[in-house]
């Protein structure tokens, strides 16, 4: 059974959240899908791969972060204005509290309690970096960033001269801006409650990385740094050949391909070793 909610989180503003398999609340670990940027809980892979692990006896939450740009309807970027205020800072906090609102029955009252997180891009990044916070039992990620610090000095400064930046959305040809807040708040915590590294370093949980090797919008070389600040004895990192950010995946969905069936069969394996279900 699937169904919608709508959590509204202490900096006043609502999470549009999918939840799927609920029959499975009280029997398996929650899956939380974390959307990456430009990213939304529809897109692409994601309803595909929520109905996916519900049929495999899990129960899944996707859910779009407030700042996203995603309009209530959750397929058009109609918010641009939200998407401008947006920080890293702010959706590490969202993330934690659906993750705390699974916990204290916002989705039921009796949850089996044991939590994996599977972040895409920057959703990885701030699912590693949630850990700092409130860790759960595991985390996988896909083609997960290493850093949030993106940006030449050039970039910078007319960033700071202008007051945000623009950033061309290849799939719908909207120019999305970005307020200067979104760098300040990486520069002044890149070092602390913004570094993956750290997050890494003191995450002592089982992690799964898999990255393709054609990745050409998060190099592979950010899943290999992540790996070599992990901890060996828990992590695993899956070098994918051939496969690109998005494993071949668009939007609309047209079908799932080998190249994610692989994705989706190496996450499933991570997770049933770790629970025995």
């Amino acid at each position: 059974m699937n169904k919608e909610f709508r959590l509204k989180t202490k900096e006043g503003d609502f999470l549009n959240i999918s939840a799927f398999g609920l029959e499975n609340i009280k029997s398996s670990p929650c899956l939380i899908f974390v959307h990456g940027f430009k990213g939304f809980k529809d897109w692409g892979f994601f309803p595909y791969s929520a109905k996916h692990f519900a049929d495999k006896g899990y129960f899944v939450l996707s859910f779009n972060f407030s700042h996203n740009g995603i309009d209530d309807e959750g397929n058009d970027f109609n918010r641009l204005d939200k998407f401008a205020k947006n920080t890293v800072s702010l959706e590490v906090s969202e993330l934690v509290q659906v993750i705390n609102a699974y916990k204290n029955g916002f989705f039921e009252e009796n949850v089996f309690d044991k939590i994996v997180l599977v972040g895409h891009s920057r959703g990885g990044g701030v699912a590693l970096l949630s850990g700092l916070i409130e860790k759960v039992e595991a985390y996988v990620i896909w083609a997960s960033v290493a850093k949030f610090d993106r940006y030449t000095e050039r970039q910078k400064t007319e960033w700071r001269k202008k007051g945000f930046v623009e950033i061309l959305n290849s799939r719908t040809n909207q120019m999305m801006q970005m307020n200067v807040a979104s760098l300040e708040d990486i520069e002044t915590n890149k070092n602390s409650s913004l570094s993956i590294e750290k997050a890494v370093k003191v995450l002592q949980r089982p992690l799964l990385i898999l990255h393709g090797t054609e990745d050409l919008t998060v190099p592979i070389a950010e899943g290999e740094q992540i790996y070599n600040w992990s901890d060996k004895s828990v992590t695993e990192f899956e070098k994918l050949a051939t496969c690109g950010h998005t494993f071949d995946i668009v939007h609309p969905f047209e079908g799932s391909n080998k190249k994610f069936d692989l994705v989706l069969s190496k996450t499933e394996n991570f997770i049933r070793k770790l629970f025995k279900v």
